[in-house]
This record gives structure tokens, C-alpha cells and sequence, in this order.
């Protein structure tokens, strides 16, 4: 199997992640449920989850570090913490349904600021026109789509100026990119545990510059006697028992990350993706593609001779996973002038070859 799919989910995880949930499937209880050693053991993998996170993303305190189940749970908390009917929303437009959805379900105004794929200058000019009169700004860093990079510090400093808090989608850069919470000075970043952090499926992380609303009510292992979540971070938006065991895993996949360098982990990955423009070039495929430094570590591309749907299913024939369609992003595909075809998206990470690479395009060119 060649698996080309990692925006979606890593699937292939360094190993002590799949040891780390083992340790914690026999061995750990609940934080906070008990004084017990399975469940102070359990509590201080937590606790040491969120030390890695808070290092990692330069969070000031770890209690800000707050688990979800995934980055459309934490999407969700961030977005309804800070919108409403009406709220005035400026968006890229590159944006996932984990933030176009939630923003319609509230009824919130959006705005969009497109710019051309792959010109950050025009998306920026966009947010500059925009934000006066702002209530809120969501921003995805890196589209899932096209790995197109986004100017996010450039972009939470326009949010600065003006007042107007951030909320960013780190969903394709966490991991990969540099992620300064400090730096961006954000209401919240969301991100899952189970792509470029490499945890399990299941995991998330929501980075809070800001108090938030719970989404859910229930237990925290504190302040069991009052009828309303916590006050303090991060037992306000953790409301049930704890993915112990994904925790684990998450927090062996963030020591992998801070352990391998997320500078060396980018420039693999486009490695892998300067290689695969170059095998398909001339093949007769549209690639979708920037300057290196606008694009990381996913690459999109159409057929003229077969719809996206069909090339994926003829490469899941041959050993090799991809994703095809809009990729739960029509946004991303309305700028990009793809929406009525979609595209067929290879994503790479540190664990995919160079000749896999080359295996995977050279089915592909025999396709186009």
C-alpha cells in the first residue's frame, strides 16, 4: 500500500504511539476520578499532553491547552464562544465546513476574502478591506485542499490593530509548520491530534487566548458541588471523562514532532511534493501548484480525461490511497475555480518514500 491520504489521517504513526495507548489501556483509570495510582497516573499524562502542546505552540500555560475530540469539536467551542446571530465575519476563502457550518447554523454575516490561490498578498488585501467593522475573523493557516499557506501572522496582526479577535484552523499546519500562540495573539487555534501531530483519531487540542463557552455540560473532577461548568481553563470546556488513552498517543506524537523539527518534517514534505510536480509534469494532468514557499505538503490536480472520482478509485486499485472530490471544503474550490469537478489530492508526511512517489505518479501518468 502507498498511502497518500495523510491530510485526512496519518495512518502510518511513529511507533511509540501505538505503544503509548497500549501502556494506557492496561494501566491508567480517569484524571481527576480518583487518588488512586492508575488514576494519578492517568492524570499526569494529561498533564504532561498539555506541557508538550503549550511547548510546542508557545502557549503561556498549559492549562490553556484544552483536549477536544477532534478540530471541528475545538472549531465549534472557538466559533460559539465568539459568534452569533449577526455577528459581522470575515473568512478566507479557503475555509472547511468545520467553519463555514458552524458560522450558518448561528446565523453570523460572513465575508469572504478570497484572493487567487497560492497569492497570499491578495488574500491579506482582502482581510485589510474587510475587517473594519469586524466582529470576529476566522482564518484557516494551510488549506486542506491545496496546501495553499496562508499569511496568518500577517493576518492576526491586521485582527490586532482593529480589535477584532482570531480564531485559527490549524488543522493542515500543526505539526509542520512554525505555530506561535504567543506570536499570533489569537482568540483560539484549533487543531487535530490525528493528522500531522500524529495521534490516534479521536484527539484534538483547542489553544485559548480566550475564556470560551462550554459546548457541553457535565463532570470535570472539580468543583463537583456547583451546577455550572468551572470558571478557570481547562476544566471549563472539558466536560466528560478524558480520551486517556488517545492522549497518549497524542503526546508521543508531539514528542515526535518537537524530537524530528517541524522545520525538518516541512522541508521532507516538499520534497515529496517537488518530486511528484515533477514526475506529472508534461503528463497532460492540471496540477494545481505555487511557489515553494506557498504551498506544503499536499498537492491537487484534475484529469481531462477522467473525473476525480474515477482516478482515485483506478490508483485504490493499484495499492494507492488518495483523496478525491471537494474534500468537505467547497469554499477552497469556489476561489479556486474547481467546485463543479473537484480535484484528486496526494498529501504527504515523513513516513511516505520517494519512490513511492514516484510508483504512485507514474500509475497517474498512465492514467492522464
Amino acid at each position: 500500500m502507498i498511502y497518500l491520504d495523510n491530510a485526512a489521517t496519518t495512518l502510518i504513526k511513529p511507533l511509540p504511539v501505538r505503544q503509548a495507548m497500549d501502556r494506557a489501556l492496561l494501566c491508567m483509570a480517569s484524571p481527576g476520578r480518583g487518588s488512586h495510582p492508575p488514576a494519578m497516573l492517568a492524570a499526569e499524562t494529561v498533564y504532561d499532553c498539555r506541557c508538550a502542546a503549550a511547548e510546542l505552540f508557545r502557549v503561556p500555560e498549559p492549562e490553556q491547552v484544552v483536549f477536544t475530540m477532534n478540530a471541528t469539536h475545538a472549531l465549534n467551542i472557538a466559533i460559539r464562544s465568539l459568534a452569533g446571530p449577526g455577528t459581522r465575519t470575515v473568512i478566507s476563502g479557503y475555509e472547511h465546513n468545520s467553519v463555514t457550518r458552524p458560522l450558518a447554523e448561528l446565523g453570523a454575516e460572513v465575508r469572504e476574502a478570497r484572493g487567487r490561490l497560492f497569492d497570499a498578498r491578495a488574500v491579506l488585501e482582502d482581510f485589510e478591506r474587510l475587517l473594519p467593522g469586524a466582529e470576529l475573523a476566522v482564518c484557516t493557516h494551510v488549506s486542506n485542499v491545496f496546501g495553499f499557506v496562508l499569511p496568518i501572522y500577517e493576518i492576526a496582526r491586521l485582527c490586532r490593530e482593529r480589535g477584532v479577535p482570531l480564531i485559527v484552523d490549524a488543522s493542515q499546519s500543526a505539526g509542520v509548520l512554525e505555530l506561535d500562540m504567543a506570536r499570533l495573539g489569537a482568540a483560539f487555534v484549533a487543531m487535530p491530534g490525528h493528522k500531522a501531530l500524529f495521534g490516534p483519531q479521536g484527539t484534538g487540542l483547542l489553544l485559548c487566548g480566550a475564556r470560551g463557552k462550554p459546548l457541553m455540560q457535565g463532570g470535570s473532577g472539580s468543583d463537583s458541588i456547583a451546577q455550572h461548568m468551572p470558571d478557570y481553563l481547562p476544566d471549563r470546556l472539558e466536560a466528560g471523562t478524558h480520551n486517556v488513552c488517545g492522549i497518549a498517543g497524542l503526546l508521543a506524537g508531539l514528542q515526535y514532532v518537537r524530537d524530528k523539527g517541524t522545520e525538518n518534517i516541512l522541508r521532507q514534505e516538499r520534497e515529496l511534493l517537488t518530486l511528484a510536480i515533477e514526475e506529472l509534469t508534461g503528463s497532460g494532468l492540471e496540477l494545481f501548484t505555487g511557489a515553494p514557499e506557498a504551498q506544503c505538503g499536499v498537492l491537487s490536480l484534475r484529469s481531462r480525461r477522467l473525473d476525480c472520482e474515477s482516478v482515485a478509485e483506478a490508483l485504490a486499485a493499484e495499492g494507492i490511497c488518495v483523496r478525491s472530490g471537494l474534500h468537505c471544503a467547497p469554499a477552497a474550490h469556489r476561489s479556486a475555480g474547481t467546485l463543479k469537478t473537484g480535484t484528486v489530492r496526494l498529501s504527504f508526511s515523513p513516513f511516505v518514500t520517494a519512490d513511492q512517489v514516484r510508483t504512485a505518479c507514474g500509475v497517474l501518468r498512465g492514467l492522464a
